[in-house]
């Protein structure tokens, strides 16, 4: 799969979500890759991501845990199909569930990292677990059950 960014291989109908598509000008386009049996998205927040001033909004933090969750839930589903992430027919995979505990602030203005690990593939279902660190601190930590779209309600373009 190399260092190509899961969201990079969504089809151009599964790009447009407000966190991780790339096709959306004015979302988040958050990138996930592997490292080991790691996902992990790094991003920036801007100011305009405040929630009170020096900290992160928890939204934010949410829809980072969220979409890294989705996307690491597609990559690890192609891995245990033993397919590349390009071949057909797509697996894209939607928030069923997501759980997140706020453990400290977040502070605004540095670089964060969700690291993902997948606790349970079973079926349809992936369940993902992630920490959300700043500076090497573990602000967030959040669970995605995420459940695959089914085949008859992918758009065909």
């Amino acid at each position: 799969m190399g260092d190509k960014p899961f969201q990079d291989y969504y089809p151009d109908v599964f790009s447009h979500c407000y966190g991780c598509g790339r096709l959306n000008e004015h979302g988040l386009q958050i990138k996930s890759t592997w490292e080991g049996d790691e996902a992990v998205c790094r991003f920036t927040p801007r100011p305009y991501h405040i929630a009170i001033p020096g900290y992160v909004y928890g939204g934010l933090i949410a829809s980072l845990i969220d979409c890294h969750g989705t996307g690491t839930a597609a990559a690890a589903a192609y891995r245990a199909e033993g397919r590349a992430m390009d071949s057909e027919p797509p697996l894209r995979f939607l928030t069923a569930s997501l759980h997140v505990d706020y453990l400290r602030p977040t502070p605004l203005g540095v670089p964060l990292e969700v690291r993902a690990r997948v606790k349970e593939i079973k079926g349809r279902k992936v369940v993902v677990e992630a920490r959300l660190l700043a500076e090497g601190e573990v602000c967030a930590r959040g669970e995605v059950v995420a459940v695959q779209v089914p085949e008859h309600l992918i758009p065909r373009s």
